[in-house]
């Protein structure tokens, strides 16, 4: 589903209707699970090489388990950035956070490897060149430049594979 699509979806619940989602039928969203009880509701795609995973509410795709998880045998980024600023950046590789902090303190990082993400970025010096304010926004933005995994808000909007995970809030 397109982001807009998925936003009314988690708004209505069960109470959307076929003009809420145009290009999907309620029966697809019933039969997805889509409309089952509580539960982060997310978007999968591909962008320039790189899969990503989209939530637009909730934190079910940052917690330490999953960002381990999906890091087997491969590398991890996880950014979460909520609207009530709680922001957060992980970086894991094989099963293993190497990195994991708030930007505002990024001081206090922990992971078993930290050094690895700033060697690969250099994130820590486009935290403190800037206001304290645009922490997040200048260390993601060093981070996507320099890992070369920066997706653009039409990868956003477009139509995504879409799924809920049941009960696991």
């Amino acid at each position: 589903m397109p982001r807009t699509e998925t936003a009314h979806t988690e708004a209505l619940g069960e109470d959307i209707d076929e003009d809420d989602v145009p290009d999907v039928t309620l029966d697809q969203l019933q039969d997805s699970g889509v409309l089952a009880s509580d539960g982060p509701v997310l978007r999968a795609g591909e962008h320039d090489g790189w899969s990503l995973v989209i939530e637009s509410e909730g934190s079910y795709l940052a917690a330490d388990d999953m960002v381990k998880s999906v890091s087997r045998e491969t590398v991890a980024l996880s950014l979460r950035d909520r609207e009530s600023g709680s922001c957060w950046i992980s970086y894991a590789e094989d099963g293993e956070i190497l990195s994991s902090f708030d930007p505002l303190f990024p001081d206090h990082e922990y992971g078993t490897r930290p050094e690895v993400l700033e060697q690969l970025t250099g994130h820590g010096a486009a935290i403190s060149n800037g206001d304290r304010a645009d922490a997040y926004a200048n260390a993601v933005r060093a981070i996507h430049q320099r890992l070369q995994c920066t997706v653009p808000q039409e990868a956003d909007e477009s139509r995504l594979l879409t799924l809920k995970i049941a009960d696991e809030y």
